[in-house]
C-alpha cells in the first residue's frame, strides 16, 4: 500500500537530488575545490553557498532513508501474499545495478543506484534485527565515519600538510578543462570521460556516501519497522523536535562544511569538516522530512502531495530522466554545454526540469500504474508482465 505524504517526501528528495548532480554535470570544476574562473560574480558564489549549504550531501541521505523504509513495505508484502522475498528482492537488487551501470557510463558517474544494490544485500541480510538494533547500527556507523574523517584531520595537521590546497594546484584546473573539451566531444568522449572519472567517485561512495547510507537505510528500516510514517499526525511533538534540531546544528554544520569546500584551502579543516557533516547533516535532512510532512497533514497538504506525489511514485523514471536531460544539455550527446552555463542558469534549469517532471508525471500517472522503468524492475522482480495501463488493471 502507497502513502501519499512518503510519495510527497520521496518527491521533494528527488528534486534535492537533482539540484545537486547538475552542478557536477554543468561543469567540471565542480568538487575540485576550484569555482569555475568563467562564472566568478557575487550571484555566481551566491548560488554556489545556497547550493552546498542547504542541498549538497543531505538529499541522498532523505533518499537512502525512503530506501530502508520502502524495503520494510515490501518485506511485509510478499509477507502478506506468501511470497518469498529473498529471491525476488535479490533480482530488484540485480536490475537496479545493472541500470546504476549504465547510467554512470553513459549518463552520469555520480550514480547511487549500484550502490543502493550493493548495500541493499547487507540490508537484506540483516532484514530480522530490530528496530532498536538497527538504530544503534546507525549511530556507530555515523561516529566511526566521522571518528576517522577526525584522524584523517589530525593526521593532515600533524603532518604539516595543513595548508595544502589541492585547488591552487594549476593542474587541477588544466583537468578541469581538459574534461570539459572530452565531455563537448562527440559520444565516445562522453563514455570515455565517465569511464576516467569512476575511480574518483568510487572513492566519495566507499568512504563517505556507502557508510552514511547504510547509517540512513537503518534509520528507514527501523522507521518503517515501527510504521512511525504509518500515521504522521501522531508523531507531530517528534517532528517538531526534529525540525529545531535540525534547523539549528544542521544548518550550522552546513555552513561549517560549505565554508572548507568552498573557501578554505586547509586540508586538516576540510577533513573536519567532512566529520561535522556527518555528524550534522543527518539532523538537516531530517529537518526536511519533518518540514515536508507537517506540510502533507496541514493546510496545504492535498497540494503538497498533488504536486511532490507523483514525482515520489515514479523516482526511478524520473531520476534518470534528469541524468538523460542534462547529458543532452551540458554534454556532446547534444548541445555540449558544459562549463558554458552560470551558476544561477544551472539551478534554473534545475527547478525548470523538475517542474516538467511534476506535470509529466501527473499526467502518466492518471493512465498508468507504475512509471516506465519501475514497470520494468517490476517486471524483472516478479518475473511477470504486470498490467501498466490503468484500463489494464481494472480488466484484470
Amino acid at each position: 500500500m502507497r502513502l501519499a505524504h512518503v510519495d510527497a517526501l520521496r518527491g521533494f528528495a528527488l528534486f534535492g537530488i537533482l539540484v545537486v548532480n547538475i552542478g557536477y554535470l554543468a561543469s567540471a570544476y565542480h568538487g575540485t575545490g576550484l569555482a569555475d574562473p568563467g562564472f566568478d560574480s557575487p550571484l555566481d558564489s551566491a548560488v554556489r553557498w545556497f547550493g552546498t549549504v542547504f542541498f549538497e550531501a543531505k538529499f541522498f541521505l532523505l533518499f537512502s532513508f525512503l530506501f530502508g523504509y520502502s524495503f520494510t513495505l515490501q518485506l511485509a508484502s510478499a509477507e502478506r501474499g506468501g511470497v518469498r522475498f529473498a529471491p525476488r528482492f535479490l533480482r530488484r537488487l540485480a536490475g537496479l545495478f545493472v541500470l546504476g551501470v549504465l547510467h554512470a557510463v553513459l549518463l552520469f558517474p555520480g550514480d547511487i543506484l549500484t550502490t543502493y544494490a550493493v548495500l541493499g544485500l547487507i540490508l537484506l541480510a540483516a532484514r530480522r534485527v530490530r528496530p532498536r538494533a538497527a538504530v544503534r547500527t546507525a549511530v556507530i556507523l555515523l561516529a566511526v565515519t566521522a571518528a576517522l574523517y577526525l584522524l584523517l584531520a589530525a593526521g593532515v595537521y600533524l603532518a604539516g600538510d595543513a595548508g595544502a590546497d589541492p585547488g591552487a594546484d594549476p593542474s587541477v584546473a588544466a583537468e578541469a578543462e581538459r574534461a570539459m573539451r572530452e565531455l563537448r566531444a562527440g559520444p565516445g568522449a562522453v563514455i570515455g570521460e565517465h569511464l576516467g572519472q569512476l575511480s574518483e567517485f568510487v572513492l566519495v561512495l566507499l568512504f563517505f556516501q556507502a557508510p552514511v547510507a547504510l547509517a540512513a537505510f537503518f534509520l528507514g528500516f527501523a522507521a518503517g519497522r515501527a510504521r512511525a510514517l504509518g500515521d504522521v499526525a501522531r508523531h507531530r511533538g517528534t517532528l517538531v523536535r526534529l525540525q529545531w534540531a535540525g534547523f539549528t546544528a544542521g544548518l550550522l554544520g552546513a555552513v561549517v562544511y560549505a565554508h572548507a569546500n568552498l573557501v578554505a584551502s586547509d586540508g586538516a579543516y576540510q577533513a573536519l569538516a567532512v566529520a561535522v557533516d556527518v555528524l550534522t547533516a543527518p539532523l538537516l535532512a531530517a529537518a526536511y522530512a519533518a518540514t515536508v510532512l507537517r506540510l502533507t497533514q496541514g493546510r496545504f497538504g492535498k497540494r503538497t502531495v498533488a504536486v511532490l506525489g507523483p514525482v515520489g511514485s515514479m523516482t526511478l523514471t524520473c531520476y534518470l530522466t534528469q541524468s538523460l536531460v542534462c547529458a543532452l544539455l551540458f554534454t556532446g550527446y547534444g548541445a555540449g554545454l558544459v562549463g558554458r552555463v552560470p551558476p544561477p542558469g544551472v539551478l534554473a534549469i534545475a527547478v525548470a526540469l523538475f517542474a516538467a517532471q511534476v506535470v509529466a508525471s501527473r499526467w502518466w500517472l492518471r493512465r498508468h500504474r507504475y512509471g516506465p522503468v519501475e514497470w520494468l524492475l517490476r517486471a524483472w522482480t516478479t518475473l511477470t508482465w504486470p498490467p501498466l495501463r490503468r484500463a489494464e488493471a481494472s480488466e484484470a
